[in-house]
Order: structure tokens, then C-alpha cells, then sequence
């Protein structure tokens, strides 16, 4: 049966621009390399465990191609072309049920994880990609070229509909930009989304009001597709221009349901990526950061949580470096997405993040905001004053000498990185 696995293995091949390529890390088990190689095309593509009695003419031009096999510490990495036909136009599922599909189960490697991927343009023509992109966030919020604000109101959830407004109030007050709820932050008995929304847009235009500034609330629509069709009218019926989906566990049909949706009320998608490090984290079996936020952009989100290298959640500067760079950089027709720095961070750590990924991004600080000794006005003001010395080149100790919000955050967090 090897000699049929074999047949999907061709170590010298040169892929048309017209197929898609995804890159692997695989460590064989009981198989050589090759065969390792050749199972992952078979199953990912056209094949099944055994030779068959027949193959329709169509099959053979539809066979995936192993190629590129490289040692890599303790297992290979493999490139693998398939060609176009093989995938339904403007189906991120369909395209996951093949490369990130059921080739994680087979017996033939022992770890086996999808590094990254590469789309033809006749294919990518088939996805709408963000609606509003970073540069249509930044219009619509009115900021410039300093990263964006965010924060949650912590604890996560425990919050009444009044006392979340009260926060809310005092969160934008201070300075922060956007206001956001957290993952599993949907519709609890005791803060009801209906409630929640109508109540909170009615604070924030308040603050609009008497700051001058735009405001924005990443409300968490995430909930079966219905639903979450009727939360997302319901918050453009309200003026909103956001909302915030847990894409992983949303899947992503729903996803680019949501986006179709959201396009016709000119919404923008906050992606949050709970769930995902239960399939990115481990560098030897899984899909990486980098392909899950490829997807996402394909699927039309407008910005994405990508790490912060420096906070409480695990990831390498030059990992969410590169993610970054897949969600900004010239990609087919797709607008750029806005990176999240998010997890830990505290006034003390802005300097650095800016320094590590540069200021194409929203930095948002939960309990670096709601842990001030001086309240959540405070906190959001002493975000406000560390960005702001991070982008004028100014130490963050010089700054506090005339905020007195930013002096209490340092003297309480210091640079401190949280574990």
C-alpha cells in the first residue's frame, strides 16, 4: 500500500501559481518521510487508505503533491500543492476539511501541524476579506497613526447592566478608545445583551459629548448564527459600528456569514480568538497562529488578537512579529487587518510593545486599566499618557512627572511582566 502513497510524492516538484500550497511540520510514525509525505496529500486531497478498482479520470487530475521534504529537528517539514480545482470558491470550511482536516488523526505521523498556506488569486477572488480593514477602523475612529485603546472591564463577568455602564462611563472618560466586552461575556441572566447594548450607547454617546472624541464599544455578539444576526441589528440600530465575535468557537461559516451580514449594516468584526491555543499552542502538532489569522482575514475580519510576546498568554516576539505582518502586508485584494496586543499588559509595558510591533496596532490592557490604585478613570488615563509617550520618544518616567495617573501605575506595576 506504500507504492500508492507514493504516487501523491514528487520530491522535485515546481507548483503552478494557479495551485494552492500548504507547508507542514510532520514527525513519521512507523513510515518513512516520504510516505508520511505522500499520506497527508493522499488524505487531504483525494485519496483513502488502499488502492481502489477504479479511479474516475477527474480523481488522478485532482491528486495533491508532496514536495520539498526537509529535516527539521525532530521531525520534516513538507510542502504540499494542490490543485485549484480541489476547492469550493469562498468556503474556508471546505478548505480547512482538506489541509487542517482529517490528516491531524492519522496513525502514520505522530505530530503533524499546518505552519502556513498560500492562496492563488483565483481562488482569494472568492472571498470578500475585511469590510472595513485597519485603515477603515482608524477612518471611522478618528485616530491617526497611535495605536488604538482598548479595555475590559474586569473581572470579565459578574458586571449588572448599571454597574457595566458606570464602568463604562468612567473607562471612556479617561481616555480609552474602545470598550469591550470579554469572551464568554455574551448574554448572562443577570446582563442581558438587549439591556446591556441599549444602556451602553447611550453612555458612550455621553462621552463622545463631553470628550470630543470617538468612542466605540466591541460588544460580544457571539451565539448561534440567528442570533448573532439579530445582536449585530440590533447594535447597528443603535448607532454602533463594532462588534466582537469569538471566531474559533463561532466556526467559520459562521464567520463569513456574519461578515455578510455585517457588510450590509457596516459593521466592523472584532475577532477574539478564544479557544485557539488549544490547537496552536504545541509547535509540533496543531495549526499555527499565523494560519488560523490567514484565515480570519480571508473569512473578513477587521482586527484579530495576535499576542503581546511580553504578557500573560504564551507567544515569541518574532512569532506574533510574523503574524502581524501576514495580517498587514499586501495580500491578493485583501485590506489589511489591525493586530490586538492584549493579555497582561499594564502602562509599564507600552513602550515595549510599541517597540516590538511598532504602532499598526490596538493595545488593549484589562486588569493593567481596572487595577489602578486610583480607579478605571485613572487607569484608562494612564494608558492614554504611556501611548502617548511611547509614540512622542519619551521616557515613561519623564511623562509621569506631569501625570500623576501614570506615576501610580508604575509605582504599582513598575515594567512588570506577568506570568
Amino acid at each position: 500500500m506504500s507504492e500508492w502513497y507514493l504516487e501523491f510524492v514528487d520530491t522535485g516538484y515546481e507548483p503552478s501559481e494557479g495551485e494552492l500550497v500548504a507547508e507542514f511540520y510532520m514527525e513519521p510514525s512507523g513510515v518513512s518521510p516520504e510516505e508520511a509525505a505522500g499520506r497527508i496529500a493522499s488524505e487531504s486531497s483525494i485519496g483513502t487508505w488502499t488502492t481502489l478498482w477504479k479511479l474516475p479520470d477527474k480523481a488522478k487530475e485532482l491528486m495533491a503533491t508532496a514536495y520539498g521534504i526537509e529535516r527539521r529537528g525532530e521531525g520534516y517539514l513538507v510542502r504540499i500543492a494542490y490543485p485549484l480545482e480541489l476547492w469550493e470558491e469562498g468556503s474556508i470550511v471546505q478548505l480547512m476539511s482538506g489541509i487542517a482536516g482529517n490528516i491531524f488523526g492519522m496513525k502514520a505521523v505522530r505530530s503533524l501541524r499546518l505552519l502556513d498556506f498560500e492562496i492563488p488569486r483565483e481562488y482569494a477572488e472568492s472571498f470578500r476579506g475585511p469590510g472595513s480593514g485597519a485603515r477603515g477602523v482608524r477612518e471611522f475612529m478618528r485616530v491617526g497613526s497611535r495605536p488604538l485603546t482598548a479595555t475590559v472591564p474586569k473581572p470579565k463577568i459578574g458586571w449588572s447592566v448599571e454597574e457595566y455602564a458606570e464602568i463604562a462611563e468612567e473607562l471612556w472618560m479617561g481616555g480609552i478608545d474602545l470598550l469591550k466586552d470579554d469572551e464568554n461575556f455574551t448574554s448572562p441572566s443577570f446582563n442581558r445583551f438587549e439591556k446591556r447594548v441599549k444602556r451602553l450607547y447611550r453612555v458612550m454617546e455621553k462621552a463622545e459629548r463631553e470628550t470630543g472624541d470617538k468612542k466605540e464599544y466591541l460588544v460580544n455578539i457571539t451565539a448561534p448564527f440567528e442570533v448573532m444576526k439579530r445582536r449585530a441589528e440590533l447594535v447597528a440600530e443603535h448607532g454602533g459600528r463594532y462588534v466582537m465575535i469569538d471566531i474559533v468557537v463561532a466556526g467559520f461559516s459562521a464567520v463569513q456569514g456574519m461578515r455578510e451580514v455585517c457588510g450590509e449594516l457596516e459593521l466592523a468584526i472584532h475577532a477574539h480568538r478564544a479557544m485557539h491555543a488549544a490547537f496552536t499552542r504545541s509547535q509540533r502538532h496543531g495549526i499555527s497562529m499565523l494560519a488560523l489569522a490567514k484565515f480570519a482575514r480571508m473569512a473578513g475580519v477587521d482586527q484579530l488578537h495576535t499576542g503581546t510576546a511580553i504578557g500573560k498568554l504564551e507567544s515569541k516576539a518574532e512569532e506574533v512579529r510574523r503574524i502581524n505582518e501576514a495580517l498587514l502586508g499586501k495580500w491578493h485584494h485583501f485590506k489589511p487587518v489591525l493586530p490586538v496586543s492584549s493579555g497582561g499588559l499594564h502602562p509599564g509595558l507600552i513602550p515595549e510593545i510599541i517597540r516590538l510591533f511598532g504602532s499598526e496596532l490596538v493595545i488593549q490592557a484589562g486588569g493593567g486599566v481596572m487595577g489602578h490604585p486610583q480607579g478605571p478613570r485613572a487607569g484608562a488615563k494612564a494608558l492614554r499618557d504611556a501611548v502617548d509617550a511611547a509614540m512622542e520618544g519619551r521616557e515613561l518616567r519623564d511623562k509621569a512627572e506631569e501625570s500623576r495617573e501614570l506615576e501610580a501605575a508604575l509605582q504599582k506595576w513598575g515594567d512588570v511582566r506577568p506570568v
